[in-house]
């Protein structure tokens, strides 16, 4: 089975989309894509600094339409994308996810993306807050020790990577009193995404979603929030929302993967991030981060190997 994952924030790096610009129809997708979030796309993926695109309502916005972009250029069509049997997005990767699996046309992705850095921005201007990679160490020694700080844990992101999240004095006693055994990698975003802190971001993007048209995914979409599978449109779309502030659990995602019978992950960009992780933690799956155009050859050898459509039934692990 064939799985495209889409990265979350963090993993965009200054002039990452130029070599895209290069692969025909993409340049036209991300003028038009540009009008509709209201951000010069081109720009901030060729020229900006990492300042500038570190910027939560410019970041998010970015990342979606990068990994739409890749995907348009590797599976053109619904033929194409018919032979993806899974998807899956890490934070607001999962926003490309749902675009590719046609929840959302990319136009209502593009706004809904832009309104979401939007109010995460906002909601990260109330307080100075960040979030810090804690590596290694006894799993309940680093929940004991995020606690006591008053962290939380945003992200699990498997094989002993948790992502904590909170003040940045908080973050700052982490450091002075870490858990034993464990490397502390700060992480260049804008806010403790998916805590309490992000709560201003979910009400605000609750009030837009009741209008956004939705369909049904066209193969099977992994969830963040516990690793199931959403069948239906109106639910992704009411995860998307409350995923604001809720944890990530890419470690339940991997472990859905891999129940389904995963075969081979493709990661669109800014790749590296997803399918580092997928290496680590499953054993015996392809894998490919789709960076640049360059890799695009390789990527379809891969999509023609692994492409094989699965619809899974409605069962107890299902979300029907």
């Amino acid at each position: 089975m064939l799985v495209l994952v889409a990265p979350g924030q963090g993993a965009q790096t200054p002039g990452f989309l130029a070599p895209w610009l290069e692969v025909d129809g993409v340049a036209d997708r991300l003028h038009w894509w540009s009008a509709v979030a209201g951000l010069d796309l081109v720009h901030y993926g060729t020229e900006a600094s990492a300042e500038e695109i570190k910027d939560t309502a410019v970041a998010q916005p970015l990342l979606v339409a990068a990994g739409l972009a890749a995907c348009h250029a590797l599976l053109p069509d619904a033929a194409a994308f018919g032979q993806v049997g899974a998807v899956a997005g890490h934070s607001v990767g999962e926003i490309t996810a749902a675009a590719a699996a046609g929840v959302l046309s990319a136009e209502s992705a593009m706004a809904f993306v832009r309104q979401r850095g939007l109010a995460m921005a906002g909601a990260a201007a109330v307080t100075e807050t960040g979030m810090t990679v804690v590596l290694g160490g006894d799993p309940a020694e680093v929940a004991g020790k995020l606690a006591e700080h008053g962290l939380t844990a945003a992200n699990n992101n498997g094989g002993g990577q948790i992502v904590a999240a909170g003040t940045l004095e908080q973050l700052a006693a982490l450091k002075g009193d870490p858990p034993a055994g464990v490397r502390l990698v700060t992480l260049s975003v804008a806010g403790a995404f998916h805590t309490e802190h992000m709560a201003p971001g979910v009400d605000a993007l609750a009030k837009i979603a009741p209008g956004i048209p939705v369909a049904d995914p066209a193969t099977a979409y992994v969830s963040n929030q516990d690793g199931g599978v959403v069948q239906r449109g109106s639910e992704v779309l009411s995860r998307l929302v409350s995923q604001v502030s809720n944890p990530v659990r890419w470690d339940l995602v991997m472990e859905k993967l891999q129940e389904i019978g995963a075969t081979c992950v493709i990661e669109v960009p800014p790749a590296g991030t997803l399918t580092n992780l997928v290496k680590r933690n499953l054993k015996g799956i392809e894998t490919l981060a789709l960076k640049t155009p360059a890799d695009l050859d390789k990527a379809r050898e891969l999509v023609a190997k692994h492409g094989e459509p699965i619809r899974l039934p409605a069962t107890e692990g299902v979300n029907a």
